[in-house]
């Protein structure tokens, strides 16, 4: 399965003019909002509002783009100072007052669009992973890299308004499933248009509500 996914033209410029759109609109429309959230992060804890990670970005058999993720910060500055990274669960701790609201209402993903605007990112497309933990999974669980081969990871996707927090390997293995079955829509632009906005609107009524 490795370096297979078609992807049609016409889905590849509607998708990238799609994010260009979005990106804008959604900047324009939230910046707003980014001080009170930095005031919200700032009274619950000390430490930056803002938390950038390096992700794994668009990747292909022979190559792999790193960039550094944009997001409000929802945890403890300390928290993954030292050691290896460690997958956020269901129930985290390490995640502050101020990170379980934003968390919930996706919020802190709004700086993401800064990235979408840059081109690290779509709006829709495969959770981007830490470059550490994508290597620690891959050897348990088939696909799991090929899963993003040819498509840009996104700030929201099929797999994630349809399962929870990835706790476990049957979790994760339901991911690579959904984000598979993603990219198979992005061969036809009619499926890729229909796939997008279906989840987009369902990425609405997770914000709205906090629930998938």
């Amino acid at each position: 399965m490795k370096g297979v996914t078609y992807i049609h033209p016409l889905t590849t410029l509607g998708k990238r003019a799609m994010d260009l759109v979005l990106a804008v609109i959604g900047i324009i429309f939230t910046l707003p909002l980014y001080p009170f959230i930095a005031l919200m992060i700032k009274l619950d804890s000390p430490g930056p509002v803002f938390y950038r990670q390096m992700r794994i970005g668009y990747q292909s058999k022979n190559y792999v783009c790193l960039f550094l993720m944009n997001r409000f910060r929802t945890m403890s500055v300390d928290k993954e100072a030292q050691g290896d990274p460690v997958r956020t669960t269901k129930n985290e701790l390490r995640v502050t007052k101020a990170g379980l609201f934003l968390r919930r209402t996706r919020l802190d993903k709004l700086p993401q669009l800064w990235n979408v605007l840059m081109g690290d990112m779509s709006i829709v497309g495969p959770k981007p992973e830490r470059l550490g933990i994508c290597h620690k999974l891959e050897d348990n669980i088939p696909f799991y890299t090929e899963r993003t081969y040819d498509v840009i990871p996104g700030m929201t996707g099929l797999a994630q308004v349809n399962l929870s927090c990835d706790e476990t390997l049957y979790d994760l293995r339901n991911r690579v499933a959904y984000d598979h079955a993603y990219a198979l829509s992005l061969s036809n632009p009619a499926d890729w248009l229909k796939m997008d906005v279906s989840i987009l609107l369902k990425t609405l009524w997770v914000m709205a509500t906090g629930k998938r």
